[in-house]
């Protein structure tokens, strides 16, 4: 036992339980000085969002809080990390840096640096994913490039449940050596949210977690799918809304895969099953997406498939401004739209439409889709984004086929048959019969206060294919 603290660097797993990195911090019996580093570089990139940050900061706080109620507070401190570490180990004599890991580009090259200049001990913990990169492999040690095989891999490895931790026998450093009583003032960067947010703590991500498990995961197959207007005030709702709390490790891949699993062992009706099933393979492609940007990092600025490296993309800035406002006259695309801009959130069938729509409609180039979501929503991820961008444009692994092209009247007919999520985002629609929701360019009413269609589906599809097979050949 040594009385020189362990720095317990805090990233993307904004939680105390079930957080790998921590506990192993915890069990040195040293005592751990917990911190969080607001780094500037992340505020001046193009993917900067201040509904993401603002619900980050919430996280922190409530963060903060649970380490109060141990005698201890989260520092915040804002710079460079590898000097705010380097002057952190001068002031308390820290002789070890423990961390959970991160598989970005960006997060993986600051490590390196840290982990090479800052000159103590570290331990850098995978945490964040139930497989990591370099235990999922082919049998001839090639990263895996198509989902279905990478998923009965991944189903043979993934992580067993953790045992939860008994905090009072943790040893925090105190409250009074870690922080200002308002460490989140200190920060400079309380930027106020577009969106209303929903909780950032960790009993409310249970919360929503345990509402999900109890429910809505017994019909999860078929309503996955579902033109949900809010899953954090909906408690049927198909998707989980779980994925913000992931997105910054207010929950852990382990809960919620786990909780599901547990769920499926009790289950007897096969239907409940294969909906625990298909909920469990969504958590797979959230992984399989992280394994394809650690392996071919190039994923991160340009095509997977380079085949399409020379496509002709579109600058239509008009166009892009009206698909970003919802204002293109496709009802099912300007729905989604505004629901993105007003929640900072979609569920994951209007993504693909959207996508679709952007990508091969208007063919705009997918990356300024990928940026403007990146900086509206809550869960914006960048290997989550950058794969559902890629497998939509046709341009990634195991993607959709590029000559696949949502037709967007048949999409809503489909999964808002009713109209009921048209009219809630599209309140000028609200007066038209379920008949013409769906192509209100069809009724002819002088008093229709929305734009008729950007572009005709039948010339836009024609468009796309032209211009993807010219690139191939």
């Amino acid at each position: 036992m040594s009385n020189s603290p362990i720095i317990f660097w805090f990233r993307r797993d904004l939680r105390l339980d079930d957080n790998l990195g921590l506990y192993m911090a915890i069990r040195s019996r040293q005592p751990v000085l917990p911190i969080f580093i607001i780094d500037p570089r992340l505020e001046r990139g193009p993917w900067f969002s201040r509904n993401r940050t603002a619900f980050m900061l919430t996280a922190l706080a409530a963060l903060d809080a649970r380490l109060r109620q141990l005698n201890s507070a989260l520092l915040i401190r804002r710079g460079d990390p590898l000097e705010v570490l380097t002057a952190l180990v001068s002031e308390t004599g820290a002789n070890a840096l423990y961390f959970n890991r991160d598989y970005t580009p960006f997060a993986r090259k600051r490590d390196e640096a840290v982990v090479r200049q800052l000159g103590i001990a570290f331990r850098i913990v995978d945490d964040n994913l139930l497989v990591p990169p370099e235990k999922l492999r082919k049998d001839d040690g090639a990263p895996f490039k198509v989902f279905t095989p990478f998923h009965r891999r991944w189903n043979m490895l993934t992580k067993p449940k953790i045992r939860e931790l008994d905090f009072r026998a943790a040893r925090f450093l105190p409250h009074a050596h870690t922080s200002s009583p308002e460490p989140l003032a200190r920060a400079r960067l309380q930027p106020q949210p577009h969106v209303p947010l929903p909780p950032a703590d960790e009993h409310s991500a249970r919360e929503q977690l345990s509402r999900f498990i109890a429910k809505s995961i017994s019909h999860y197959a078929e309503s996955r799918n579902s033109l949900v207007i809010d899953p954090f005030v909906d408690d049927n709702a198909g998707p989980s809304g779980l994925s913000p709390y992931l997105r910054f490790g207010i929950l852990s891949p382990r809960q919620v895969y786990w909780n599901a699993r547990d769920r499926y062992a009790e289950a007897s009706d096969e239907p409940v099953r294969q909906s625990i099933e298909a909920f469990c393979r969504q958590l797979a492609w959230r992984e399989f997406f992280v394994h394809i940007m650690f392996h071919f990092p190039h994923v991160r600025r340009g095509n997977f498939r380079p085949e399409f490296d020379n496509l002709a993309w579109r600058d239509a800035p008009a166009e892009l401004t009206a698909w970003q406002e919802g204002r293109t006259g496709y009802p099912i695309v300007d729905a989604a739209m505004r629901q993105l801009n007003a929640i900072g959130w979609m569920p994951n069938r209007a993504r693909m439409i959207t996508a679709s729509f952007l990508s091969k409609h208007l063919l705009i180039d997918w990356r300024a889709g990928e940026a403007y979501f990146m900086r509206c929503l809550l869960d914006g991820d960048p290997a989550a984004n950058n794969g559902g961008w890629q497998w939509t444009a046709g341009t990634g692994t195991d993607a959709q086929p590029f000559f696949r092209i949502f037709n967007p009247i048949l999409q809503s007919r489909r999964y808002d048959n009713d109209g009921r999520y048209i009219q809630h985002w599209l309140p000028e629609l609200r007066h038209l019969p379920a008949s013409h929701l769906h192509q209100p360019w069809t009724l002819k009413s002088t008093q229709l206060e929305y734009p008729p269609p950007i572009i005709d589906h039948r010339a836009a599809r024609e468009r796309a294919l032209a211009a993807f097979q010219a690139a191939r050949a």
